[in-house]
Parts: structure tokens; sequence; C-alpha cells
């Protein structure tokens, strides 16, 4: 018993692994990898609690490899020596199955000294990342590897993985364990997709009430206790923050504002007022921009007062502005014009100026045409005369394309209209 609860309930067949349905349903590749004994060196890359540890002890089980499990915290290159010393012992006849947990805390002399051994063959390597690999995983152990995603776990998964605990420690107690199923759902939500801290969750709550007789009746009020606010709690460092952030943009962006509203509250709820201010700024000079350009000034209030009343007040005028740039006309006409224009610079295109837009008064003998010779728009009707602003070699070049909307359909007609009379 005093192994504790998440590893004496650890599935020890695929068909009981909650969710990862993209993975492990009977039609699907990784699933028929496993099925036929044969693995290549893979990368498990997901949050935590969804299964990656579990999926690689069925693996080495199934293929009858010897399973060796280091953590890239605190294992060192000398832990990797001492497995491959192994092979040659009983433990390797099959080949041992190295499940490297965390490998993004792995430095590259450490990953480069695998590569040998996974290369032919002795070694299986699994190694399992909360972090994006492609960002965190040497390219060497990547082109060696088959990168698997792993997905947070739904609320129905969750809930039917908290049922087999249940049974599985009415079992082992012989107590009747009473609950609810509204607070079976609830531990399901509030979890948000980790396994592990759902199981956990669930028995702290048996374990914090009263026994009578043979039954222990657990209470919704005891469960809400237990698991409030552990599913907005995240790493503002890690992909879930960088997720989160995006899904908060997206939902702005595509006009959703009940969506945009949920995850200004999830980050809210994790106390990032910073980057919730951020991206609705960006959002609203990115998204709605030209289409509603006085929104620019209106969500600049609204952040700084969310700024200067801080959190939980800030929630209000963030609300108040999510929801205007949610609903507001999209356009990213600018937007686009300005990542033309960067597109060019950066590749070296229109160098110099035209001679009448330059802030100089002479000519050197070698010029024919003396004089700067600018136009003062302000001179002539409409304010505006035909004269060249860009660069002589992107002459011709079109950064900005009016959107649909009425607003850049007005600038458009406007710009028809002046330069008609030219």
């Amino acid at each position: 018993m005093d192994t504790p609860l998440a590893d004496r309930i650890r599935p020890k067949i695929l068909d009981d692994i909650a969710g990862q349905h993209h993975l492990l349903d009977k039609d699907r590749p990784l699933r028929r990898i496993i099925e036929s004994g044969k693995i290549p060196n893979m990368v498990f890359y997901g949050p935590s609690g969804v299964g990656k540890t579990t999926l690689a002890s069925i693996i080495a089980r199934q293929t009858n490899k010897t399973l060796r499990k280091l953590n890239g915290t605190t294992a060192t290159t000398a832990d990797i020596r001492g497995i491959v010393e192994e092979l040659s012992g009983f433990s390797g006849v099959n080949g041992i199955l190295l499940y490297l947990d965390e490998i993004q805390y792995f430095n590259k002399k450490q990953q480069q000294t695998l590569l040998e051994f996974i290369e032919n063959g002795s070694i299986t390597l699994i190694a399992s990342t909360t972090e994006n690999p492609y960002f965190y995983v040497y390219s060497a152990i990547l082109s060696r590897s088959t990168v698997f995603e792993f997905k947070a776990l739904d609320k129905d998964d969750v809930a039917a993985a908290v049922r087999r605990t249940l049974k599985i420690l009415g079992e082992e107690t012989g107590e009747e364990i009473d609950i609810s199923e509204s607070s079976i759902e609830h531990i399901a939500y509030a979890c948000g997709g980790d396994v592990r801290k759902a199981v956990n969750a669930i028995e702290l709550s048996i374990l914090s009430s009263p026994l009578d007789g043979n039954k222990r009746v657990v209470s919704y009020e005891t469960v809400q206790q237990l698991t409030q606010k552990s599913a907005v709690k995240y790493d503002r460092e890690g992909d879930e923050h960088y997720d989160l952030l995006s899904a908060f943009q997206k939902s702005m962006r595509g006009s959703d504002p009940d969506a945009a509203v949920h995850y200004l509250a999830r980050i809210l709820a994790a106390d990032d007022l910073p980057s919730a201010c951020r991206r609705l700024m960006v959002c609203a000079c990115e998204d709605v921009g030209l289409a509603n350009p006085q929104i620019i000034p209106i969500v600049k209030a609204a952040v700084d007062a969310a700024m200067m009343v801080g959190l939980p007040e800030a929630r209000i005028p963030l609300a108040d502005a999510v929801v205007l740039v949610a609903l507001s006309p999209k356009s990213n006409s600018a937007y686009m014009a300005i990542n033309k224009a960067m597109a060019d610079v950066q590749e070296g295109k229109g160098g110099g100026f035209p001679r009448q837009l330059q802030n100089k008064h002479y000519d050197g003998d070698d010029v024919k045409n003396k004089g700067q010779h600018y136009i003062y728009p302000h001179d002539y009707p409409d304010h505006w005369v035909y004269q060249q602003y860009l660069p002589d070699s992107l002459m011709g070049t079109v950064y900005y394309e009016p959107g649909e909307n009425k607003n850049e359909q007005a600038y458009r007609e406007y710009w028809r209209r002046i330069k008609k009379k030219s």
C-alpha cells in the first residue's frame, strides 16, 4: 500500500488506457506498431498525466523488453552507461526499452551518448516531454525517432478513469465508497485532462471523508475544496501557456465572444494579467484594424484601466474589450501590408530614396537635374498630387489591399476619386 495510488492503478493493457483514441484505437498506426512487436524509437509529446509513462510500460511488457526509466532532470551520463552495461547481461537478452522522461533537460552530450545504441537497436528509446520536441530535443535524436503527440483527456475519459480508480480502491480497502456522479464529473472537469491529478484528487477526497461503518461518504463540498483551481494553473514558460494565449486570440479573431471570454477567464484565473492585456491589444490592431480603427484607443483604455485596478476587478474592463473585439468587423489588411513590406526590406529590396523625399537641398556635380523637386500636397485640391514615393526599384509595388469592410471601401473610393483628378 506504500506504492503511490497512481502507480497501483496504472493500466496493464492498451484498452485500459484512458483517452488517446487518436493514437490507440484499433485502426490507428501507433496501436498497430505496438501490436506488431517491432517498436521504433519514439518521442511522446504532451501534457502531464495523460498516459505517456503508462504506455511505455505496456510496450515493454508486450515486447518482453527490459524496462529502464530515467528522468532528464536527475539522470547523468553515468546512468546511461550503466544501462548500456546491462546489454551484455541477462536483462539485455531481448533488448532494453529506455523510457527517458523530460528529455528536454538532457544536454547534447547526454543525448549523443544514446545515439550509437538506439541506432543499432540494442536500446529502444521512448523519450517523453511536455515541451515541443522540435524546439527542445536535439535533431540527431529526432531524426532517429517518430514523434507522437498525446493530448489532454476530455471530461468523459477522465471520469472513466476516476470510476476505475474508485473500483480499485474499494477492492483494496474492502470499503463501500459513496460518491455522487456530480462529484465524479466535477473532478473530471476540474483536473484539466490530467488523469494523475484526478486520481490524486479522488484519493484525497476519500481520505478526508468520514467512515460510517463500512461505508465512506464523500461529499460534493469535499470534492470541490480539494479540486478548486487545479485546472487553471499552467507553466508560463510551457506549451500549455502558449496554447491558451493562442486559443484566446484566435477566438477573438474568429468572432466568438463566448470562447474568447472563456479563455480570458482561464488566463486571469492563473493571475497572468500582462499576457491577457498584450494579446488583447495585438488582436485589436492585427485582426480588427482598419475595419474599426476607433477600437484601438478603446482597447488601450480598457487595458490601462485593467492594469491600474489589478485583479480581480481587471476582469471587468478586459471583458468589455474582449467582447468588443470579438464582435467587431475584421480586417488584417494593414497587418498584411507591413508583413509584405518587412519581407522586402529583409531581402534587401528598395534601397535609396526618391530625390524629392530626401532631407537635403543640394546636389553633386553628377546630378543633371538639380533641385529637390518636392511637391507639397496641401497646395493641391484634395491635398493630393501625384509624385513618386517608393524607391525606384519598388515602383509599382502594392503592399496594401483594402479590405471589404465599409471603412476601407470608403477609403478606397476616396482614393480612386482623387486620383482621377490628377
